[in-house]
């Protein structure tokens, strides 16, 4: 039987895509002018910074996209390139939600806009990214990486999950269903 090298970075993607909905439900009162809760963006900023970046993406970045280049995908002008990029666009939209929720908390009136046009850019490019990944490049890096190596990516997954935290899943677990629940 084959080791699975893609089930875990699906379920990572399952919590990253709940917090995606809570961004996209609260940006859209935020543009209502119904939500004021400024502390709920530099969670999602922080929950995506650790879990969605540092945590999942490192692993696909280093570890799976890695493998799929040694094992004959080019790393210019392919799925992995594409991957990147939208890792890197979605970093950009991170930080501007950031600069704008900080402007907001240093008085500075008028952010809203910046705040929710880059939350939901985030979210729409995540959600496509994530479709991306689940339908395309897993079922695609689950064919060509042969067994020999699947045994060293498992292994390099869970050096990455020790080194970032035991804990880490289950506190932005936690918070996604603090969210969740208002």
């Amino acid at each position: 039987m084959k080791t699975d090298i893609t089930q875990a970075l699906v379920a990572e993607h399952r919590l990253i895509l709940r917090m995606i909905a809570l961004l996209e439900r609260n940006a859209a009162r935020t543009a209502a002018g119904d939500f004021t809760n400024w502390q709920f963006y530099l969670d999602g900023v922080d929950f995506i910074r650790n879990y969605a970046d540092r945590f999942h993406h490192a692993k696909e970045e280093d570890v799976l996209f890695s493998a799929l280049v040694k094992n004959g995908m080019p790393r210019e002008n392919s799925p992995v390139a594409a991957m990147l990029m939208e890792h890197d666009q979605g970093r950009a939209y991170v930080l501007d939600m950031e600069t704008a929720v900080q402007k907001t908390l240093d008085g500075l009136p008028g952010q809203e806009s910046t705040l929710t046009e880059n939350a939901l850019a985030y979210a729409e490019l995540l959600r496509e990214h994530i479709g991306k990944e689940d339908d395309i490049l897993y079922p695609l890096a689950e064919r060509v990486i042969p067994e020999a190596l699947r045994g060293e990516i498992v292994s390099a997954y869970q050096q990455a999950e020790a080194r970032a935290n035991s804990d880490l899943s289950e506190q932005y677990r936690k918070l996604v269903e603090r969210y969740e629940q208002e």
